[in-house]
């Protein structure tokens, strides 16, 4: 078992100030090599499935700086994800700003390697389209369920004459190309006009568990994180924030906003929720700094990233122990047989 002692630690703003030191996520050290990790934290640049409002691919960067806000230990469940695994920042992942096509590959590229060094992506966007080439990364052997905290179902089939890959297109493509369960899908938040529609209708016709804003409000949170947690049930699971499920008061540094969402509290006691399920990666998207120059949407957005960090923590210690107890009962049962 690696000793608790050497995993990576960030720098305390007790002992260099917040605004002093290398901008990393979390004020972690910075790594080039997956195999040093149990939970990578990536950035993805990208915003090229944008079909409005641009600034997502500016994202990354200054949920790094915001970053700086986040300390050691959970203030609610106490958790401390430094001492559970060994976590880093790995960098960007590399893109093409004039290619779709060129950026996904990259990207899937980038998260292959992680994932065949057995690292836990959690990942700042970029658009929603990002969070594809990660899912074709990581579920290629066997299809996840998901948790998605959106304003958008993001089921569209194409746009623009037949274009298959914007942000309003990933969980189709995931579905279709056999990603992700859509039996173990709840979508949290979904609201706002439409084109029309076909996206909804075919949501549900796919069997996803689609919670309106409507129905949110209705049940309110302890019932709708119940009713996440049968959705998904036991089998391993990825979560993706997207923040435009916020409501536009707390985060208006978005592409898509929509009002009428939940709170920045609400989506927290939603994420600690989630706490036991088998998580294997996670994403915060659509943060778009352009369209909030006061830096409190990535402070929100980085912020939801800690929460999910914690989870993500939780979970690799827990796998963690299996093996080791495992090899305990091995022993156990050979000393009683010899």
């Amino acid at each position: 078992m690696s000793d608790r002692r050497s995993f990576p630690k960030p720098q305390s703003g007790m002992v260099v100030p917040r605004f002093g030191g290398i901008a990393t996520f979390m004020r972690l050290p910075a790594f080039t090599d997956p195999a040093d990790l149990d939970i990578g934290l990536v950035g993805v640049p990208w915003d090229g499935g944008t079909t409005n409002r641009p600034g997502a691919r500016h994202g990354p960067r200054q949920m790094r700086d915001m970053s700086t806000l986040m300390r050691r230990v959970h203030h609610v469940s106490g958790i401390e994800p430094y001492t559970l695994a060994r976590i880093g920042d790995l960098g960007d992942t590399s893109v093409n700003p004039a290619s779709v096509d060129d950026s996904l590959t990259r990207i899937e590229t980038f998260y292959a390697k992680l994932h065949k060094a057995g690292v836990v992506p959690l990942s700042a966007g970029g658009d929603h389209l990002v969070t594809l080439p990660i899912l074709r990364a990581i579920a290629r052997r066997r299809p996840l369920g998901m948790v998605h905290f959106d304003a958008h179902s993001d089921t569209w089939d194409t746009y623009f004459g037949g274009y298959k890959y914007t942000h309003g297109t990933p969980f189709r493509r995931a579905i279709e190309e056999g990603l992700l369960d859509p039996k173990r899908i709840v979508q949290i938040g979904i609201r706002g006009s439409l084109y029309g529609n076909a996206d909804m209708a075919w949501a549900y016709d796919q069997g996803i568990r689609v919670i309106t804003i409507e129905e949110y409000f209705d049940l309110g949170v302890d019932k709708v994180i119940e009713e996440a947690r049968r959705v998904v049930g036991d089998g391993a699971t990825y979560v993706s924030f997207d923040v435009d499920g916020l409501d536009p008061v707390f985060a208006p540094g978005t592409g898509t906003p929509e009002i009428g969402g939940y709170s920045t509290h609400e989506a927290q006691r939603m994420i600690r929720g989630l706490r036991g399920l088998d998580l294997v990666g996670a994403d915060v998207v659509e943060v778009s700094p352009p369209f909030d120059p006061s830096g409190n949407t990535a402070l929100v957005g980085v912020t939801m990233m800690w929460e999910l960090m914690c989870l993500l923590a939780e979970c690799v210690a827990k796998r963690r122990a299996r093996p080791a107890a495992k090899r305990q009962r091995f022993a156990r049962r050979n000393k009683r047989n010899v």
